[in-house]
């Protein structure tokens, strides 16, 4: 009879692998509707790119996040497998996972030790830099063009305030006190 603690690291398991299987549907979203994005990785298909998370809470599972480069110019979610041998590996400080969150949800790129090939760098660096979803795309897909744009418009705002009070908050965390560093409008 499976004990409680193994019942409950299966769930965690499952979880963890669904969730990273729709971030990487995600990812591939917006990365196919920027035809850039997609000519910058297709060159590098068969590569791998592997993100070590450096300072992981120990109470929390380390999730595997590596990632192959598919011909098409996508990625593909590979778990553990190719962790050894990534032909990128992006080391971020996730020593305080709150931190990181509000930075990225402010829009501020995370540092990250960068080791491996210097041209595949480039290019995520550059995907980093550049690629942004368009939700207003998105909902226009569903519900028409002039409510999508109304609700983006109204929304605009707010999502900049948002922004700027988690910028606030990660600076507050990081010890920045209230300077934030917003990043362009769109």
């Amino acid at each position: 009879m499976p004990t409680i603690p193994l019942m409950f690291d299966t769930l965690q398991q499952l979880a963890t692998t669904a969730f990273l299987q729709r971030v990487t549907l995600w990812l591939n979203h917006v990365i196919a509707g920027e035809d850039a994005a997609v000519a910058r990785l297709r060159p590098h298909a068969g590569r791998s790119i592997r993100i070590h998370l450096t300072g992981w809470p120990s109470l929390l599972p380390q999730p595997a996040l590596s990632f192959s480069i598919t011909r098409a110019g996508l990625l593909d979610w590979t778990g553990n497998e190719l962790a050894a041998e990534a032909d990128l590996t992006l080391a971020v400080d996730a020593s305080n996972p709150a931190r990181m969150l509000a930075q990225g949800l402010a829009g501020q790129r995370p540092t990250a030790d960068v080791s491996g090939d210097s041209a595949l760098a480039s290019d995520v660096s550059w995907l980093m830099d550049n690629l942004r979803w368009d939700v207003e795309d998105d909902l226009a897909r569903f519900i028409g063009e002039a409510p999508a744009h109304e609700l983006a418009r109204f929304g605009r705002p707010v999502a900049q305030a948002m922004r700027s009070a988690l910028a606030a908050i990660a600076g507050f965390v990081t010890g920045q006190g209230g300077a934030s560093q917003e990043p362009p409008a769109r």
